[in-house]
């Protein structure tokens, strides 16, 4: 039996996820394998079962001569899902070709019997073949399947979910940031990819920015990057995300959940800013304004977000029912000043635009829960009497002040921060002064504002001063943080409920190998809406 009558006979029987679904998360390989067949692209209406032929929608109709093999080589993805959308986005790769026309469907069932929406896009060099779909009608907080054709080849199918109306008992997001490739390998994808969660929430540092051997903690001759250079140019920013999304794991994961993703500096370059970056040098990488205008073209073509006119504008907000609004924020690009070790009320982290987005946003907001998606530290942390980091919030003081102080004055319950770039994991209590006594109590929780989860990195290292010495150190210093772990890579599941909410962290003890290693649950954290003081959890979730 050929492939072509063994489809039609497994679509008549709802068997198609056999051959055409997700990749299996049994099996390391299934999503290489699947990457590496592309489907038949579409069958004549004689072929196919009436459910798919009578339902009104638009077919696959090409019938020139097939494309290349790969002509899906990166994948599917969703992303920025709302009540009646999502985005659905896929790659075409093609050589010497103008223009390409693309077909999409979504279906309730993974054998696409009933479908629900389909039509025709077409994509070209000056999105460098990348291709965006928000179809429009879906019903809220409901399931989907999507998948693509092009060239006679059909992609690998995607599952995604649209967000719920009214009320809404719970809501599990998983939480990741950070992937230095050639520091060890992306289990952590792997691990979101097999969890029940309702969405990721990429915090981050999707890609690194370094060449194959360049230092700043990462590359060090140990992979050869696509491109080998440093990215500045545009053709390098896309270069360098076709080399990530060719990863199966990052494939894996982006195929079986939604994500709702921001930047970070790696996106860009280090430690970047509104008008500079540690690592670009004007003198030999040309202007900044021209590198951010590259970085941020590429990552609204490579990655499922809503692109809005303004694409240096990615914070935004999302109604989750009536259990959690979600802040989506930048911390690192549009409009961030440099940081200062001295208190200054004119500095901004956010920019006087977001912050009066935000605090107007948490001041109306109705879900139980406020959920804020950020990139660096918001707890303080200190060391030895001094604020050891200026990249996170310690280096907008009083921008921080003013955030805690308008939930404080607002009557602001149930905020909840989730971080990523610090490459570790941290548990913090997060309050006006946490060091002074009359302020913050440790052991209660008293003067506890927002509650912070910080989830680690992928793959990428932890700063080398992170020793168990300067740990016990940190800890002592800071009387807010409630736990920390230095090492390990991994991820967070926060898991809401309307009376209370938790938080776990999911650790790799080593990520260098190849094989997938289940990961070890390592702590959890939980709170109520009206009490954010973080309180520990004995053991791992049930599911």
């Amino acid at each position: 039996m050929n492939r072509r009558e063994l489809f039609r006979l497994a679509a008549v029987a709802g068997l198609a996820p056999a051959l055409s679904g997700l990749a299996g998360c049994d099996d390391d390989t299934t999503a290489a394998a699947a990457d590496a067949a592309p489907g038949d692209g579409g069958l004549p209406d004689a072929d196919l079962p009436d459910a798919m032929v009578d339902d009104g929608l638009p077919r696959d109709d090409y019938t020139g001569p097939p494309g290349p093999e790969g002509t899906f080589s990166h994948g599917v993805a969703s992303g920025d899902p709302l009540p009646d959308r999502v985005i659905l986005w896929t790659r075409v790769t093609v050589p010497d070709v103008a223009a390409v026309r693309v077909f999409w469907e979504v279906a309730e069932d993974e054998a696409f019997t009933r479908r629900v929406a389909a039509g025709f896009a077409e994509t070209d060099a000056a999105v460098d073949f990348t291709v965006k779909i928000d179809p429009e009608g879906l019903t809220a907080g409901t399931t989907y399947f999507y998948r693509f054709a092009a060239l006679g080849h059909t992609s690998p199918v995607g599952r995604t979910r649209t967000t719920p109306v009214g009320r809404v008992d719970r809501l599990r997001y998983a939480l990741c940031s950070c992937a230095a490739l050639g520091q060890g390998n992306l289990h952590a994808y792997e691990g979101i990819a097999r969890a029940d969660v309702d969405m990721v929430l990429h915090l981050g540092d999707y890609i690194y920015e370094y060449g194959s051997s360049t230092g700043g903690g990462v590359g060090n001759g140990e992979s050869v990057y696509d491109p080998p250079h440093e990215t500045i140019t545009l053709e390098d920013y896309r270069r360098r995300y076709a080399w990530y999304r060719l990863i199966w794991q990052v494939q894996d994961v982006h195929a079986r959940h939604p994500m709702v993703c921001v930047w970070d500096d790696h996106e860009h370059a280090n430690d970047a800013r509104r008008d500079n970056a540690q690592n670009h040098d004007e003198a030999t990488e040309g202007s900044w304004t021209d590198r951010k205008r590259a970085s941020t073209q590429a990552w609204h073509e490579w990655l499922p977000v809503r692109s809005a006119m303004d694409r240096s504008r990615i914070f935004r907000r999302f109604a989750h029912g009536d259990l959690v609004d979600l802040f989506m924020l930048d911390t690192r690009l549009y409009d961030r000043d440099d940081p200062s070790r001295t208190p200054d009320p004119d500095q901004s982290m956010l920019g006087p635009e977001q912050e009066a987005w935000l605090y107007d946003g948490l001041r109306d907001a109705t879900g139980v829960w406020k959920l804020l998606g950020q990139q660096v530290m918001l707890a303080d942390l200190m060391l030895n009497g001094a604020r050891i980091n200026q990249d996170q919030w310690d280096g907008y003081t009083e921008n921080r002040r003013r955030l805690l102080e308008t939930i404080v004055d607002g009557g602001i319950t149930g905020v909840v921060v989730s971080t990523g770039d610090i490459h570790t994991s941290w548990a913090n209590d997060v309050a006006l002064d946490p060091f002074d006594p009359a302020v913050y109590d440790p052991a209660s929780g008293r003067g506890t504002v927002c509650c912070e989860f910080v989830t680690p990195s992928v793959s990428s290292r932890s700063l080398p001063v992170l020793t168990p010495q300067v740990a016990a150190f940190i800890a002592e210093a800071n009387p807010h943080m409630q736990w920390f772990e230095l090492t390990q890579k991994g991820f967070v599941i926060l898991d809401f409920g309307r009376e209370r909410m938790r938080g776990d962290w999911w650790l790799y003890a080593d990520v260098t190998g190849d094989t997938y290693p289940e990961p070890s649950w390592a702590a959890g954290y939980s709170c109520t809406p009206g009490d954010p003081h973080l309180v520990p959890e004995a053991a791992a979730p049930e599911e």
